[in-house]
């Protein structure tokens, strides 16, 4: 295919599509603050510098016909004087304004119709009641007063309140920045709102209704120049104290609820005349399928297409980075089971022997990012696992029992919340 693309972000996604690029004899240069952050290790060249230094991501653009990004944690206003000057973004900085901020995710998502948890923005809490009507407002109140001249009371404080049809618990989200659990809070209780108030600037968060769901659902879609969209199987993600554990592909799900989640990710994918790769995270239960989060990139949700897809989430970023059609998103194995390997302690270990003993296990891909610290709950590499089972039902099992292989191995991290 040839060709030369950058990306600013230099973890373990760009390390995975660093990979993909070289299988594809595409040149990949990165932006990056360290020369051992993953990606380095693979790149063509590297550009050493923070993300969000515009200045690098010009000498980025000199090495390359187009830019794309590991992560969403964007100033696009400084970015887009570069768009101006002719540097290629994918997707576009106008497809990614309503994505690099949960608010205007939230916004998007009610101006499209499209289901997502009820939520207000933080600050309304602290909006003060409506004032009490006057006397010239109401004569019911005329003469009510004894007509001394009293001073008024001293304004106090004002208390957060929910708005109307709200009650905890609630989740609390930042708008912009978080990811594996950092930057969202259970808040159960008035204690912990005020709390929540007193820690963080409120107009930098959102809080949304505490949903009920019975499954967690992932899908990847993909849109190409020609405006060609492909989606890879919708997939069951479990969750570890707000990190993603495992993933289950495809997921047991309806076919009813495969073809929604479809029709909503062409929906958002239309509405913002996005190129590139986007990823969507649902909740199903009670209230049908709501949309959690959107992520404007490849996703923990599709590592399992590495081994499982003809063409993986990291190869079709690549073609599509590189102005090529999409590639075929159909799957090889019957089913996959991705398992995070979240570190559970701090330290600075390479794990020689458990990475051997994850090996060894039957129908295993292994890929270790090469982090040089561990701490609990970070991302230090994952596990797909091949499964055999065709039914559902005989997948879920299947699955369960390779997870208890691989946690006799290699263990969950502590939780950090109750």
């Amino acid at each position: 295919m040839g060709g030369s693309i950058g990306v600013v972000g230099g973890g373990q996604l760009a390390w995975m599509l660093a990979a993909a690029a070289r299988e594809q004899g595409v040149e990949l240069h990165v932006q990056t603050p360290e020369l051992s952050d993953p990606a380095a290790r693979l790149a063509t060249s590297v550009v050493r510098a923070a993300l969000g230094d515009v200045t690098a991501t010009r000498s980025l653009a000199q090495r390359t016909s187009a830019i794309s990004f590991e992560n969403e944690w964007l100033d696009l206003d400084s970015l887009a004087p570069l768009e101006q000057e002719g540097v290629v973004f994918i997707p576009r900085l106008d497809s990614l304004a309503d994505l690099v901020c949960k608010r205007r995710q939230r916004q998007l998502l009610e101006r499209l119709r499209l289901p997502s948890p009820r939520w207000f923005p933080l600050e309304q809490t602290l909006t003060p009641p409506a004032p009490a009507p006057t006397e010239q407002e109401d004569p019911a109140l005329a003469g009510a007063s004894d007509g001394a001249c009293e001073a008024a009371e001293p304004a106090l404080p004002l208390s957060p309140r929910l708005p109307a049809g709200f009650d905890f618990p609630l989740m609390a989200k930042a708008v912009r920045g978080g990811y594996d659990g950092r930057g969202t809070r259970v808040i159960r209780s008035q204690a912990e709102l005020e709390a929540l108030i007193e820690a963080v600037d409120p107009s930098l968060w959102l809080l949304e209704e505490f949903v009920t769901f019975e499954q967690e659902l992932a899908l990847v879609a993909c849109r190409d120049h020609f405006g060609a969209v492909q989606c890879y199987p919708l997939v069951e993600t479990h969750q570890h104290d707000q990190v993603c554990d495992w993933v289950l592909a495809p997921a047991a799900a309806s076919q009813a609820v495969e073809a929604r989640a479809r029709n909503v990710a062409v929906s958002l994918l239309a509405a913002l005349d996005y190129v590139g790769v986007l990823s969507i995270e649902f909740f199903y239960g009670p209230s049908g399928l709501l949309i959690n989060e959107l992520a404007p990139r490849t996703h923990n949700s599709g590592h399992y297409t590495i081994e499982a897809c003809r063409t993986s989430q990291f190869a079709q970023q690549v073609r599509i980075v590189s102005g090529e059609p999409l590639g075929d998103t159909s799957t090889t194995l019957r089913g996959a089971l991705m398992v995070n390997l979240l570190g559970f302690e701090t330290s600075t270990a390479a794990y020689a022997r458990q990475r051997q003993a994850l090996e060894a296990l039957a129908d295993v891909h292994l890929h270790w990012y090469g982090k040089r610290l561990a701490r609990p709950g970070r991302k230090l590499g994952h596990l797909t696992v091949e499964l055999k089972a065709s039914g559902a039902a005989e997948r879920v099992r299947e699955a369960s029992l390779r997870l208890a292989e691989v946690r006799a191995i290699w263990p969950l991290p502590a939780a950090r919340t109750p």
